[in-house]
């Protein structure tokens, strides 16, 4: 137990949770107040789910840069169920909302997009660091909020983000997005930062 909570601790997790449920606090009052309809408009929801997924992203690495890769630590599934714990933190506290006169879903589109939006964080943080992790899914994500729904399977993948729960192409991206994050974060974890960076920590 004290192992992970200085885990816990060395990843900043308390004060990223605290953030999250923060950015989820501040989205229900917007759409609470702006929306007209019990449920939230699918461009809140997917700015909603990139919102969380950058408060999440600190905890993606550590202060030591060394520790990372020490043999001493069975660090493959520690990554993994990481990732995953903080795929479960976006997917409870949107959810939650559905118990509210302010709902963030449907579920099918908040999990697809909280997958994918993680797994493009994770890849940006084990090939490029931390730091500059979330610049992918934030460009991705604006574009699929300013830009039509394509109609085409090109369209559709490159916003997959807006597509309908059904879409097929929509969730293969996403898919492809979540796994390849995943082995590429658990298999050699956060690009070491620039001297800059690491100065910063």
């Amino acid at each position: 137990m004290r192992l992970l909570t200085l885990y816990l601790r060395s990843r900043r997790v308390p004060a990223a949770l605290l953030g999250a449920a923060g950015v989820m606090a501040l989205m229900w009052v917007l759409a609470r107040t702006l929306s007209k309809s019990p449920a939230a408009d699918v461009q809140l929801v997917m700015l909603t789910v990139l919102l969380l997924v950058v408060a999440l992203t600190a905890t993606l690495g550590g202060p030591d840069d060394a520790l990372e890769s020490t043999a001493a630590f069975s660090w493959v599934p520690r990554r993994a169920v990481h990732l995953l714990a903080a795929l479960l933190v976006v997917v409870a506290l949107m959810l939650a909302t559905q118990l509210t006169g302010a709902r963030f879903g449907p579920a099918g589109l908040v999990i697809r997009d909280a997958a994918g939006l993680l797994g493009l964080t994770a890849l940006g943080a084990a090939t490029a660091g931390v730091s500059r992790s979330w610049f992918l899914p934030l460009g991705w994500t604006l574009g699929a909020t300013l830009f039509p729904q394509g109609e085409s399977l090109v369209g559709r993948v490159l916003t997959w983000q807006a597509q309908e729960p059904s879409s097929t192409a929509a969730a293969v991206t996403a898919g492809v997005f979540a796994v390849s994050g995943l082995i590429a974060y658990a298999m050699s974890g956060p690009a070491h930062g620039a001297p800059a960076e690491a100065t910063q920590r």
